[in-house]
């Protein structure tokens, strides 16, 4: 009697049911992975069967596989969210310890800085320098330090850029005299702790293609200082052989009696035909700073940015790939787990070799289709309903035997 066929064939045609509903159900989740039943038939087996004489015994849910194809990637503007786009999972820690992967990018910070999961686990990634050059691949939790500033940096070099004019008049022979202060600018530097030390550049013009250069200091008079000399070559460019250009002595404005130097580069300076003008200063120092956002780039580097102005790398996230992902165990909350038969995860970097690249301020959406999934549930609806026929038929098989007369 086919009763045994039809129940098995409601058994599959529900186990598959439930597998579309529940990827209907998930169809919004970040990273999930749609999966799909997959049906074999059953015979029995017996050693004098003669062969094609066996009646097959019905249908079993052979095994129930995810399909790890890309979805859509959907633009947040969050600068946690993060998507792969290519081939690679996250690797975060659970809370009790435990190792786990995920396509799901939808981070957060928790009070500590730690770069979380909904679910509290740690995002993982690999140490780097504060320029996010990759020191191992030794990995570790991610952090920010969003407790605690980083600390200021002493001014230690400085740059000007400048342009002199070569048509001025030499200051002793103009009537009236050359102020000063005519040919300047200034830049700020810091400090040990990060306060500012005001740092001002006068130009005198004393002979053709020769100008004295005078520095003030946290304030002070520009002719006070002791001048150094600057000579240009006939093609306008700075003659480094024949200028004296010392270091700086710079005094803490919170501390005259403590002093530090810095280097001074003008080796860019140019006198030329043309008005005075400064194209570029910079110095190295910076005062101390507070988190006041971040960016994971394409690379997978965290950039932190501060308050005054500073950005530093706080580590790459970490990818990991397996020679079978379906052999990874789905464990919920878009979690997977590695096992015997998914292999040992191989670590890399984004973008590096088969791993896909990051997209900062995008998710991926679920790979479910829709339409699809809808099609498949009214199918498998219309086998359910004809092994329940079959059922059905069987019985009015049944009930004409046992009323023969």
């Amino acid at each position: 009697m086919s009763f045994q066929q039809a129940l098995s064939g409601l058994n599959a045609a529900s186990r598959s049911l439930d597998v579309i509903g529940h990827n209907i159900a998930n169809a919004g989740t970040t990273g999930m992975k749609s999966s799909r039943a997959e049906f074999s038939e059953i015979y029995a087996s017996s050693a004098g069967s003669l062969g094609g004489t066996n009646v097959g015994l019905g249908v079993s849910v052979g095994a129930v596989t995810q399909q790890f194809s890309q979805g859509t990637l959907s633009i947040t503007g969050n600068d946690l969210d993060v998507a792969i786009n290519g081939g690679g999972f996250f690797q975060v820690r659970n809370n009790d310890g435990t190792t786990a992967y995920t396509r799901a990018g939808n981070f957060k910070l928790d009070k500590e800085g730690n770069i979380i999961t909904n679910s509290g686990a740690a995002l993982m990634g690999y140490p780097t320098n504060a320029n996010g050059v990759r020191q191992s691949f030794d990995v570790q939790p991610l952090r920010l330090p969003t407790g605690t500033p980083i600390p200021a940096k002493q001014t230690s070099s400085m740059m000007a850029e400048i342009t002199l004019d070569a048509a001025a008049v030499v200051a002793s022979t103009a009537t009236p005299p050359t102020p000063l202060t005519t040919y300047g600018t200034s830049l700020t530097a810091f400090d040990s702790q990060g306060l500012e030390v005001p740092v001002g550049l006068y130009f005198q013009k004393t002979a053709n293609n020769e100008w004295n250069v005078y520095t003030s200091i946290n304030g002070s008079a520009p002719s006070a200082s002791t001048p150094f000399q600057l000579k240009f070559k006939t093609d306008g460019s700075l003659d480094l052989a024949n200028s004296t250009i010392p270091n700086l002595t710079l005094v803490s404005p919170n501390d005259p009696s403590q002093t530090f130097t810095a280097s001074l580069d003008l080796s860019k300076m140019t006198q030329v035909n043309a008005r005075f003008s400064v194209a570029d200063l910079q110095q190295n120092g910076y005062t101390a700073g507070q988190l006041v956002g971040m960016k994971i780039e394409d690379n997978g580097v965290v950039t932190a940015t501060y308050s005054n102005g500073q950005t530093q790398a706080a580590g790459q996230l970490a990818l990991v790939n397996f020679r079978n992902d379906q052999g990874l165990a789905p464990t919920g909350s878009g979690y997977w787990s590695e096992t015997f038969a998914s292999g040992q995860p191989v670590r890399g970097a984004p973008g590096e070799g088969t791993f896909g690249h990051l997209r900062s301020g995008a998710l991926e959406e679920s790979n479910v289709d829709l339409t699809a999934e809808l099609v498949s549930m009214m199918t498998t609806q219309r086998a359910y309903q004809a092994n329940a026929q079959t059922i059905k038929t069987q019985d009015q098989v049944m009930s004409t035997l046992v009323n023969l007369r």
